[in-house]
């Protein structure tokens, strides 16, 4: 794996991979190296579509020096929590999806569901995690024209990701499905269901 490192302001530093893959295996080394106290004053480690960003840095050009020493493992398939989303096969793009994939709408629930998704990174709005694992041969166009309201709860796919909105949104992904899960909630501990590196599986509600 190849990190380039960039200082930003006193205190931080942005790292760069060429993956999401690659993301998810840096993001999960530094919090073993920041757990087990090699990482000094490090505060937070903020995961995004291919950089992690770093803060509260003392020396940001030591601590990137060291870094690009490190041998990064590749993540286990298996590593990581797993948190497991009952999802109702209702979306009104499932048919475009089915059709998109070359398979009867019947089959979409079984390849979700027979798929390791991780999350990646959180944005957009709270409780949102970028999930990847589609293999690239199920990667989806955007919708041509974006929804002005997205329902909560409602499961889609765009790109390389797949993504459960918390709450009702403007929204150009792809959607298959809904859940009643509750992604985001202030009242929870922590208050948001996915967080990055959490395996998630899509279980078909029902079966």
């Amino acid at each position: 794996m190849s990190v380039r490192a960039l200082p930003v302001g006193a205190e931080a530093l942005l790292l760069e991979v060429d993956s999401a893959a690659e993301v998810a295996a840096l993001h999960a080394e530094l919090l073993r190296r920041r757990d087990a106290g090699e990482l000094g004053g490090v505060g937070d480690i903020v995961p995004a579509a291919r950089t992690v960003l770093l803060d509260g840095i003392a020396d940001p050009r030591a601590l990137a020096s060291r870094i690009a020493r490190w041998e990064v493992a590749p993540l286990a398939a298996a590593e990581g929590p797993l948190i497991t989303v009952p999802v109702r096969y209702d979306g009104p793009d499932l048919a475009e999806v089915a059709r998109l994939w070359g398979v009867a709408e019947g089959e979409v629930p079984g390849i979700v569901g027979g798929t390791g998704f991780r999350v990646a990174f959180c944005g957009f709005a709270p409780g949102f995690g970028y999930l990847t694992g589609l293999p690239r041969h199920l990667h989806l166009p955007r919708r041509a024209t974006p929804r002005t309201a997205v329902p909560a709860g409602s499961l889609a796919l765009a790109g390389e990701y797949a993504g459960v909105y918390p709450r009702s949104s403007p929204g150009g992904w792809q959607l298959i499905g809904s859940t009643r899960a509750v992604l985001w909630d202030p009242r929870r501990e922590p208050a948001a269901l996915f967080a990055p590196g959490v395996r998630v599986r899509f279980t078909q509600e029902g079966s």
